[in-house]
């Protein structure tokens, strides 16, 4: 199965997960989601996989979260899900999708853990050393 990220390259966040993806060996396929965004089967998929609750997969940051009280309990799942896909900078990023899983790479390192190759090392964008384990350490 080949590795998918659904990316949004203005986040640096996204950015640091595709270039760990590449740095791995892997030649994803990337899917520009807010310009595709994907169709509800896909999307009820992938939080399917996840494991999480659709609440958990909404960004707040950047997004119109707020103005469309988003926040209060009384949105059901399938109400979430109907807001993401008429808004896809709602959904969170980046998704990763691979033969090991699918998960939120937030922070981006998560997804090491589901890569048949990950990078023993890599410097995020802001410097930051990541390690085969996962663990972040500061640049000395």
């Amino acid at each position: 199965m080949p590795v998918t990220i659904y990316h949004n390259p203005d986040c640096g966040t996204s950015r640091n997960t595709l270039a760990m993806i590449r740095q791995s060996g892997e030649d994803p396929t990337v899917v520009l989601y807010l310009e595709t965004p994907p169709s509800r089967d896909t999307l009820v998929a992938l939080i399917a996989a996840m494991k999480i609750p659709p609440r958990a997969l909404l960004r707040e940051k950047g997004t119109p979260y707020a103005a469309l009280g988003l926040d209060d309990p009384k949105w059901n799942d399938d109400q979430l899900i109907d807001a993401m896909l008429a808004h896809p900078v709602l959904i969170n990023r980046p998704i990763v999708v691979t033969d090991k899983g699918t998960r939120l790479c937030r922070p981006s390192e998560r997804v090491l853990d589901i890569l048949d190759h990950p990078v023993t090392r890599f410097e995020k964008e802001d410097g930051e050393i990541v390690t085969a384990a996962g663990a972040p350490r500061s640049t000395p």
